[in-house]
């Protein structure tokens, strides 16, 4: 395994040494004590999401406040996605900032992020199974969100001319700078 660390601190591409023959492949997905050895960062996933979308879904911004915020895990197990965080550690000297990358169900490429981040997705092939792993139970009462097409973030999404499908509940969410109160 391979662990790259994002310029947003705490925030770590992870490539998984992938084996194949010709049977198909095999792969370790995640071992804690070797994210550790790379990162010093000690995490316990306590709970397991999968979604399946289809091509044009925009998932985001989510994320947990106070003491649910959740690290995640994220992977595509099949399909392709355009994954988003965004740090909104206040005092981090990348506040407001954010990384994209792509995961597909090809390279196996891992996001992991840290407490404290906004995470969204876009879904660039039909039927996309994404999965992702986080650090403590979901809390509806925590629940939070900032809108994905907010102009001060001006996050390249690189939706195009793409016909997008977002939920009502995520284009109602407010603007970083109306829930920061900046």
């Amino acid at each position: 395994m391979e662990v790259k660390e994002t310029y947003l601190k705490g925030c770590y591409i992870i490539t998984p040494n992938i084996f194949e023959d010709e049977r198909g492949c095999f792969y370790e997905s995640f071992n804690t004590r070797i994210f550790k050895e790379l990162t010093g960062v000690q995490v316990s996933f306590v709970q397991d999401n999968v979604s399946k979308s289809f091509k044009g879904v925009l998932r985001g911004l989510h994320f947990q406040t106070g003491n649910n915020a959740q690290a995640k895990l994220v992977q595509v197990l099949k399909g392709k996605v355009m994954d988003v965080c965004v740090d909104l550690r206040e005092g981090s000297q990348t506040f407001g900032k954010y990384f994209s990358i792509i995961l597909d169900e090809v390279n196996r490429t891992q996001l992991f992020i840290p407490r404290g981040f906004a995470h969204g997705f876009f879904v660039l092939e039909d039927n996309t199974v994404f999965t992702y792993k986080c650090d403590n139970f979901y809390s509806k009462d925590s629940e939070a969100g900032i809108l994905y097409n907010d102009e001060y973030l001006n996050i390249d999404w690189r939706i195009g001319n793409q016909k997008t499908i977002i939920s009502k509940k995520d284009q109602d969410l407010p603007k970083f700078k109306d829930f920061f109160k900046l």
